[in-house]
């Protein structure tokens, strides 16, 4: 479900440190003094109270992971991901502690994932507030929650939904586009990203900022390929340089994702072999249909077909073609 930004803390935070906070703004400050104590309301269920802790630049991979469910894609945090606090916290240090549960020996960062990253980056102290009784369906609210704050990639949506098909929750792409409160077009989109590999989507400076277009361009050009092929790409992307930090202040991001995908596509289409001209011309039903195969393009004529004909006729090939 997605929750409007300006709901999330209003859903989130009930009271803090016992000083019955009665909006947003309240807690956020609250927060913001790091105080030592905070209480949550939870999903608007029961008040859960968070420690904060401080974890040393040095212990954050060894003390905390990941909530496993959290939808964002750990790998895409990347330096240029994060430049949008990265600078901050490296001139002011982290100035909203992240929040998580203890889950054994470490602890399980619920909100907060990018801003671990950036503080494992830039060498700073991890602030995170800390509860010991926090259960997995509070904790996949907190998460679901936390990502709202900042869009997720179209892998990552499309990871959520192919979830949601896997286990029930959406039959097909229009019950999606209902669950996601987004449009059908979107759904193919990020279905499409979700099935091409990690490994290609990396080349990219911020993957959250790749769109829809590029996406299906990019899915449509590798799923070309054979497998062996396809292999081959991977390789190839892994030796290759695509960008340099530097060119991300000085192009500009959107420039720079259209420059990273023509070089993208190039070392596909390089491992593309030359394609021969072929072309199939043939009828059927008595020279009622008609059609021409030519390159991987097919183009059919049909005479005399209602409307309704027509309409069954165009489901069939959305449904095996998308």
């Amino acid at each position: 479900m997605v929750i409007k930004t300006q709901d999330l803390n209003a859903k989130l935070f009930g009271r803090v440190d016992k000083r019955k906070t009665s909006n947003k703004e309240e807690t956020k400050l609250a927060m913001q003094e790091k105080a030592p104590f905070i209480e949550l309301n939870v999903a608007g269920e029961e008040a859960i109270t968070f420690r904060l802790v401080k974890i040393p630049a040095n212990q954050i991979e060894i003390k905390t992971n990941v909530f496993e469910e959290n939808a964002r894609e750990q790998e895409f945090l990347t330096k240029s991901a994060l430049s949008d606090i990265l600078y901050t916290l490296e001139t002011k240090g982290q100035q909203y502690p992240a929040i998580g549960r203890q889950n054994g020996n470490k602890i399980e960062v619920l909100d907060g994932s990018r801003r671990r990253q950036a503080c494992i980056y830039a060498q700073k102290e991890f602030l995170i507030y800390v509860a010991q009784n926090v259960n997995s369906n509070h904790a996949k609210f907190l998460s679901d929650v936390a990502n709202a704050h900042k869009s997720l990639s179209l892998y990552e949506k499309g990871k959520e939904m192919k979830n949601a098909l896997k286990t029930g929750k959406a039959r097909d792409q229009k019950e999606l586009s209902n669950l996601f409160q987004c449009s059908e077009a979107l759904v193919s989109g990020a279905l499409k990203a979700a099935d091409l590999p990690l490994d290609l989507l990396r080349v990219y400076p911020n993957v959250s900022e790749v769109g829809r277009p590029t996406i299906v361009k990019i899915h449509k050009i590798f799923n070309q390929l054979t497998q062996k092929e396809k292999d081959s790409v991977i390789q190839k992307i892994q030796k290759t340089e695509f960008y340099k930090l530097s060119d991300i202040g000085t192009i500009g991001t959107t420039r720079l994702i259209k420059e990273v995908s023509i070089k993208l596509e190039n070392i596909i289409n390089s491992i593309r072999p030359e394609n021969k001209k072929s072309e199939n011309i043939g009828n059927l039903l008595s020279g009622k249909i008609n059609y021409k195969l030519s390159n991987n393009n097919l183009a059919l004529k049909i005479s005399d077909i209602n409307e309704e004909k027509a309409k069954k006729i165009l489901m069939i090939l959305e449904e095996h073609l998308t």
